[in-house]
């Protein structure tokens, strides 16, 4: 192919070789992306029905559960359909759509999380404050600037990539369309472009990276110079569920990207991209419903509610 418009469509990376073992993925991704959408979506529906939840902290978390949504409609639909249909088709026009939401999704994510960091940097370390630098206006105006944030790189990266001339076929290594494998289809003297286009990505990524480690340091100090060992535990506690969140966004996707060649393989390839595109959404509601018991109150009410009226 000597151009990417001569491409109509991309070949995904089949997820197993069998029969059986297609049916089985199916059934699997249909089983985590219906807990990713019910656990999400009770966390939505708590958030806004509960007036105790209408601090920034959940507003942030309600924020972060749309992402969580979004990202996992984006990419399993397609591949649940591939293997129940045992197909490895996607249109053009299907993959750079994938590609944009699955960016607008996932940066918006890590644009949250970084504000969240902030969060909880002002609730420990400048707490007399807190109502003054979160109140209700700059809460919005931050999640705004997140989802804005999110969508300009999306649109950036996905309009970049998309334009790139493709000499190296159209099989991608990957169960959906994401920018290293359209990457590698691109011809060779488009390389200089590619990595300007990574590394503006990456000096995005790092900025929030800093701040976000910059804010712990702060965070940690400030909670041990708390005098009483309770005070300390509550202070932590605050911070565990973010912590475990963030460090299973990163470590994941960070794993999956810059991990040596020598151990790389498609089966271990498969497997990391699984982890970092279908579990986080997943396992967030659960990791801050575990440690929140106002979070598992107001649900459990939104679900006693619902059974009472029928």
């Amino acid at each position: 192919m000597s151009n990417s418009s001569s491409i109509s469509h991309f070949l995904l990376l089949p997820l197993a070789d069998t029969r059986q073992l297609q049916l089985l993925h199916f059934c699997l991704f249909l089983g985590i992306s219906l807990a990713a959408l019910l656990a999400n979506s009770l966390i939505i529906s708590a958030v806004a029905c509960s007036h105790l939840l209408h601090t920034p902290m959940f507003f942030f978390l309600l924020n972060l559960a749309l992402t969580d949504l979004g990202s996992i409609l984006t990419t399993v639909p397609k591949a649940m359909h591939n293997s129940l249909w045992d197909t490895r088709n996607i249109s053009y026009e299907g993959c750079a759509a994938q590609v944009f939401f699955l960016l607008f999704f996932i940066g918006t994510e890590y644009y949250l999380l970084t504000v969240m960091c902030y969060d909880r940097y002002v609730s420990i370390c400048k707490p007399l404050h807190y109502g003054t630098l979160l109140g209700s206006r700059a809460c919005a105006h931050m999640a705004a600037a997140a989802w804005a944030s999110g969508f300009l790189t999306a649109l950036l990266l996905t309009a970049n990539t998309f334009s790139l001339p493709l000499c190296q076929g159209n099989a991608l290594g990957q169960f959906f369309c994401e920018v290293p494998q359209i990457l590698k289809l691109s011809c060779s003297h488009s390389k200089l472009r590619e990595l300007g286009l990574l590394a503006v990505h990456a000096s995005l990524a790092l900025g929030c990276f800093v701040f976000i480690v910059f804010s712990y340091v702060q965070i940690f100090r400030a909670v041990l110079r708390i005098p009483s060992e309770q005070g300390q535990h509550k202070a932590f506690s605050t911070c565990l569920p973010h912590l475990a969140v963030l460090s299973l966004f990163l470590s994941t996707a960070d794993f999956a990207y810059l991990k040596p060649p020598s151990i790389s393989s498609p089966s271990l390839d498969l497997a990391l991209s699984v982890l970092y595109s279908v579990m986080p959404p997943a396992l967030n509601p659960l990791i801050y419903s575990l440690r929140n018991q106002e979070l598992k109150a107001a649900v459990w009410r939104l679900i006693s509610g619902q059974f009472q009226k029928h």
